[in-house]
Formats: structure tokens, C-alpha cells, sequence
């Protein structure tokens, strides 16, 4: 097992030309359902199928400005900003009109 990926291994596992690729898995050594990876999004409307999870999700804004989405909570924003959905909370987000693509990277952790 190797507990590091490079992003060029995770396209090529992965395939090229994906939203996001999954980083860090059980593969390398994660335990209890941790994982992280990155993911762009170039929707300027919020999905109608938000994410939502047994455990908590954070997320780093890497690049982009946009608006992220808990429950019935919307707020902006952009890069270098960080948000967490708890347990059971519906999360999405999506890029601001004429703005540069949201890029984040993600994370899961056991509760």
C-alpha cells in the first residue's frame, strides 16, 4: 500500500476529462470511510441531486467564486475559503455567473 497519490495517477486510474477524482482512499491507507478529492463545478445552478452523508464532508475552495449550498443555507463563496456539511446535511455548489469555475478540495472523516 502507498499512502500518497499523484494527480496524474488519478487520472489515469481514473480516467481523464472527469468533474473530480478521488485522492486519498482506502487504498492508501485511509480508515473508517475517510477519502478526499477534488471536484469542479461549472454549473451556474445548484444540482437537483445535492450530496448528503452518513458522515461529515469538508471543503477547501481552491479556485472560483460561487455559492455553496446546507440544507436550506446559501452562501458565497470563493477561493481560499472553507466550509463543513455535518452528518445528514444536504450540500451542493455551484459557480457564479461569468466567474471562474468552483474547484474543491474534499474530505470525509469518521463521526
Amino acid at each position: 500500500m502507498k499512502p500518497y497519490i499523484t494527480m496524474e495517477e488519478a487520472v489515469n486510474v481514473q480516467g481523464e476529462g472527469k468533474r473530480g477524482y478521488k485522492l486519498l482512499t482506502e487504498a492508501n491507507g485511509c480508515l473508517k470511510g475517510c477519502c478526499s478529492g477534488i471536484t469542479v463545478y461549472s454549473d451556474y445552478e445548484f444540482s437537483p441531486t445535492p450530496g448528503c452523508h452518513e458522515d461529515q464532508e469538508g471543503f477547501y475552495v481552491l479556485e472560483g467564486e460561487g455559492y455553496a449550498k446546507l440544507d436550506d443555507l446559501v452562501f458565497p463563496i470563493k477561493a481560499g475559503d472553507s466550509f463543513i456539511a455535518l452528518p445528514g446535511v444536504t450540500h451542493t455548489v455551484r459557480t457564479k455567473e461569468g466567474a471562474q469555475p468552483v474547484k474543491v478540495l474534499w474530505f470525509h472523516s469518521a463521526v
